[in-house]
């Protein structure tokens, strides 16, 4: 395995950075500092960063349906429930692909794969993410349109995303409603909702590009098969 592919696998870095890692001298392979891109990693090569040892696992892939009440992150200082929680204490070294907040349930990827990580995370690749947000206020055509022209928040600028009008509670002044997005910016969906006027009360991913929740209980995992892995990588836009 070429070496930035190499590295990127193991969680480092990205291909990009794994080669700026190597080029600035960073990276050694069996003691001695590599600056060359072009070479290929074999079975007992003992590959460093900065003097870290790093070790390329077999790369996993899972789903989880998060419950509410679970940090998306490997571990918390603070002592809270994470979704490693839910995870089966394997002895890859997996960890959440993205993340939902804590009071948001749905579907999340975990991989040990750094390079899958970046193409379904990166804005630049678009891949498609569902969400069903229950929002206070009456959701309709005008006050959901600025959605669909993009936005910046935060000073970024928001691709146009798609929604469909799910339900209308008039009595409780409350709608439920389908969001299509392609980045997954902190609290963007909850952001997006309350630019237009209509405050979250509570959010779901339903749909992570090709995949959704169908047979999966809230709390519950499986790993993914090939087909599905080579179903992600096909909704990354080149």
């Amino acid at each position: 395995m070429r070496i930035n592919k190499f590295l990127a696998h193991a969680g480092v870095a990205s291909r990009r950075k794994a080669e700026e890692l190597i080029l600035s001298g960073k990276v050694s392979v069996n003691n001695v500092i590599m600056t060359n891109l072009a070479y290929q990693v074999e079975a007992g090569d003992r590959v460093e960063v900065n003097g870290v040892a790093v070790y390329n696992e077999e790369p996993v892939y899972y789903m989880l349906n998060k419950p509410r009440g679970y940090i998306s992150s490997s571990s918390d200082d603070k002592g809270r429930q994470t979704v490693m929680d839910l995870l089966p204490k394997g002895k890859e070294r997996i960890y959440p692909v993205g993340r939902l907040d804590w009071d948001t349930s749905g579907l999340l990827l975990l991989t040990n794969d750094g390079e899958f990580t970046n193409l379904m995370t990166h804005p630049r690749h678009g891949v498609e993410k569902v969400y069903i947000a229950k929002v206070e206020g009456q959701a309709n055509k005008e006050n959901l349109r600025p959605l669909t022209l993009g936005m910046t928040i935060d000073g970024k600028k928001i691709s146009p995303a798609r929604y469909e009008i799910m339900r209308q509670d008039k009595v409780k002044n409350s709608s439920l409603v389908s969001l299509t997005i392609h980045e997954g910016q902190n609290h963007q969906v909850k952001k997006m909702f309350a630019a237009v006027g209509l405050p979250v009360q509570k959010l779901s991913r339903v749909q992570y590009g090709p995949l959704n929740l169908e047979g999966l209980a809230p709390g519950r995992y499986r790993r993914l098969s090939k087909k599905e892995v080579s179903q992600l990588m096909n909704a990354v836009k080149q």
